[in-house]
């Protein structure tokens, strides 16, 4: 370890079950080696220095930083920024496999799901918007690949498969899908706002064959805080402090958004999970969907669906959180059934080592069968994923 780095923690005390929903892998430097088609590989991403020796990918033509506040579990506090880091200066767990299984019982963490990072814009982008649409393909299933062989297969119990898939081409990207399914795939990540990233918006019927694969192969659709871009910030603004301030707006306009394009009423077995935003604004949108059917006159949209808004958002959308120790309490009109934990392993925001403490001190009081619902329980059954012998509590 270098000296940026705290020495190991000791096992924390399991008092819960824990399936984590958001987490985050570091794409390895060797994660395309050999994955290519001949004629791609030479531009496959590559990992490079710059002149102040931080490692960057570099990818047609660009280069993506890897940003330092990504990569922050096990760093001593006062070496936390956004400047990019080095491998050596992060766990080995962020891009280790066998020591990330190892840092997940570290903190008693059952099973992960992964968000990819950096160099793919969390959600495929940077792959999908290449200058060679037949590299960015290339590159697409070549991530998912390395996941499949190299992070899931060899703890399949204890790892989720989530995968990306391509955004331009949505008859590529559904058959990519597909093509994860069949392999036991159970979720694929997209963007929140694909309009802010230069792509079709929800409501263009760009996204038609890409949800209609999720539907028919019960992939779940993630949706990550960040994936679109950052919140519309004043100049001058604190970047870091205010953008992860909104965390929970962004996630709130991207839910209503995702709600009001009809997706989840022409599907009613799809599902969508909203990661990193918390629940805080959820009982405030239920209120609000409530208000335009019953008060407002502003939900005409739901008298031809024939469904109340709020009921699709319960029925068709799931919420993760690190703890919301204030708007738990809300949880029982968002539905205990639809909220789902979070470490975010290794981000800024992440519990890691202490999250049997963090739940324990926010939901201690809460009753065990719904400790379970939140703890483990939704997760696995959303997910479909195994649990333990005698899960906890």
């Amino acid at each position: 370890m270098t000296d940026l780095l705290l020495p190991d923690p000791e096992p924390r005390e399991v008092r819960y079950t824990v399936i984590s929903v958001d987490d985050h892998l570091v794409e390895p430097p060797d994660m395309f080696e050999g994955r290519l088609p001949a004629r791609f590989q030479p531009g496959a991403p590559r990992v490079v220095e710059n002149d102040k020796g931080h490692q960057l990918w570099e990818f047609d033509g660009e280069r993506y930083t890897q940003v330092g506040m990504n990569a922050v579990a096990g760093r001593r506090p006062e070496t936390r920024s956004l400047e990019p880091t080095r491998f050596e200066d992060m766990r080995r767990g962020c891009w280790d496999i066998h020591e990330r299984i190892r840092d997940m019982d570290i903190a008693g963490i059952w099973a992960s799901l992964n968000f990819p990072s950096q160099i793919t814009g969390f959600c495929g982008r940077v792959f999908s918007q290449a200058s060679d649409p037949g590299l960015g393909a290339a590159v697409t299933r070549a991530w998912n690949d390395w996941l499949y062989e190299e992070w899931w297969q060899p703890y399949p119990d204890r790892i989720i498969p989530l995968g990306i898939t391509y955004l331009t081409d949505a008859a590529e990207g559904a058959a990519e899908i597909r093509r994860n399914a069949e392999r036991g795939f159970r979720s694929v990540a997209l963007p929140e706002r694909p309009h802010r990233i230069g792509l079709p918006s929800l409501f263009s019927g760009h996204w038609d064959p890409i949800i209609e694969a999720c539907a028919e192969t019960d992939t779940v659709i993630s949706l990550h805080v960040g994936s679109s871009g950052m919140a519309d910030m004043a100049p001058g603004a604190p970047m870091l402090e205010l953008g992860a301030t909104m965390f929970g707006q962004l996630s709130l306009q991207a839910c209503a958004e995702w709600l009001w394009s009809g997706y989840a009423v022409r599907h009613p077995g799809l599902r969508i999970a909203m990661s990193e935003g918390g629940i805080g604004w959820v009982a405030m949108l239920l209120d609000r969907l409530d208000n335009l059917v019953d008060r407002s006159g502003y939900g005409g949209l739901a008298q031809k669906w024939g469904i109340r808004p709020a009921d699709v958002l319960t029925r068709n959308f799931r919420f993760c959180t690190l703890d919301d120790p204030s708007t738990i309490e809300t949880r029982h009109r968002i539905g205990v059934e639809n909220i789902m934990l979070e470490t975010d392993y290794p981000h800024g925001d992440g519990t890691w080592p202490d999250t049997q403490d963090v739940i324990a001190k926010a939901w201690g009081h809460l009753p065990v069968p719904e400790l379970r619902l939140l703890t483990h329980a939704n997760a696995a059954r959303l997910f479909r994923h195994p649990l333990p012998e005698a899960p906890r509590p």
